[in-house]
């Protein structure tokens, strides 16, 4: 498929004397049918992912990268944010559950990436926290996660850090006490709104006609017709609104979940929210597996397999399940590498 480019060429226009007049070269993209639609769906991914009562600041980004990875936030001082959402695999440990701060615990969900996260309406599978600032402090506190026993004493572990002393001194100038929970929470979102990762799909949707293959075109044609896209549509592809997990079935018959995990019921104990998560963006899911919220299926195909079984009521073709996971791979992106490492070695 040829980029339909129109280009309103250099015109030479002579006035009575025979001088030149100024012209100007403009060129204009025109976007193809499938792109135009694709870019109404999803939409065009920002730099990074603001938030005004957050600002994000440099001195706030170093310390917040610090923090991510530090495990001075964990009781046994084993794990850090990057434990379960190593920056260097995608966000994800590629783990069904992860492993806690104690020898022997396990989280009860699959670990979602960190990457994009903040273009989501809310965090964790149930939707607990309304931000990345908010979600920073939950793994900290969670007695199966880091396992630290109060804010105070990870603060007290801060303050008597000389480093830390002075880097949430410089991040937040004129706070009587800048180590507190907020700005340590506020800090370590500062830093995760940065991790947006542009892909080659971004370029499609901007113009570019040539980038995406012949079999990614049909996938992302597939995706849409199949209606993927009640639940996978925004700029995350997903992550901006709460689903039942098993619309058509019981999901456990399919995923083999060793556990029924009645999701956001468990929150709100409302029985309208039995086996209802937050739907998952799908940037890098091709690198971000195992899938759902039990880590159960590790098999990116036989998770659209499933998906079209049980959220559409679609049996989707061997074809159409392999054009969809080749379109995914085009929503595959990088984090910048700066933030991917550790600053604390």
């Amino acid at each position: 498929m040829k980029k339909s480019i129109v280009l309103m060429g250099v015109f030479l226009l002579l006035s009575c004397s025979g001088k030149v007049e100024d012209a100007k070269d403009a060129t204009e993209i025109v976007l193809t049918e499938l792109q135009t639609k694709a870019k109404a769906l999803f939409g065009e991914l920002p730099d990074l992912v603001n938030n005004p009562d957050n600002p994000i600041t440099e001195d706030k980004i170093i310390l917040g990268q610090s923090l991510y990875f530090d495990p001075i936030l964990s009781k046994n001082q084993t794990q850090s944010c990057n434990t379960c959402h190593n920056l260097n695999t995608f966000g994800v440990d590629n783990l069904a559950v992860s492993p806690g701060d104690a020898a022997g615990t396990l989280g009860a969900r699959n670990s979602p990436t960190t990457f994009n996260a903040a273009l989501h309406i809310a965090q964790f599978w149930d939707g607990r926290a309304n931000s990345v600032e908010e979600q920073a402090g939950g793994p900290i506190l969670n007695p199966v996660e880091m396992g630290m026993p109060s804010e105070e004493a990870a603060l007290e572990r801060l303050r008597e850090s000389e480093k830390y002393q002075k880097l949430f001194a410089k991040a937040y100038p004129g706070h009587n006490v800048p180590i507190s929970w907020e700005n340590l929470t506020d800090a370590i979102g500062a830093f995760e709104r940065m991790l947006v990762t542009p892909t080659r799909f971004d370029l499609y949707i901007a113009g570019d006609d040539g980038i995406l293959t012949d079999r990614e075109l049909k996938g992302l044609e597939d995706f849409i017709d199949n209606g993927c896209i009640a639940c996978h549509s925004g700029v995350a592809l997903g992550g901006n609104s709460f689903q039942k997990f098993g619309v058509y079935q019981d999901y456990w018959i399919e995923t083999k979940s060793k556990k029924v995990d009645e999701g956001k019921a468990d929150v709100s104990q409302d029985e309208a929210d039995v086996n209802v998560f937050k739907v998952p963006g799908l940037r890098n899911i091709t690198k971000t597996y195992p899938y759902f919220h039990d880590g159960s299926v590790r098999d990116l195909k036989d998770a659209i397999r499933i998906m079209g079984k049980l959220q559409l009521n679609r049996e989707l073709t061997e074809e159409q399940v392999e054009n969809i996971a080749v379109f995914f791979d085009a929503l595959t992106g990088e984090i910048d590498p700066k933030y991917a490492k550790n600053p604390n070695e």
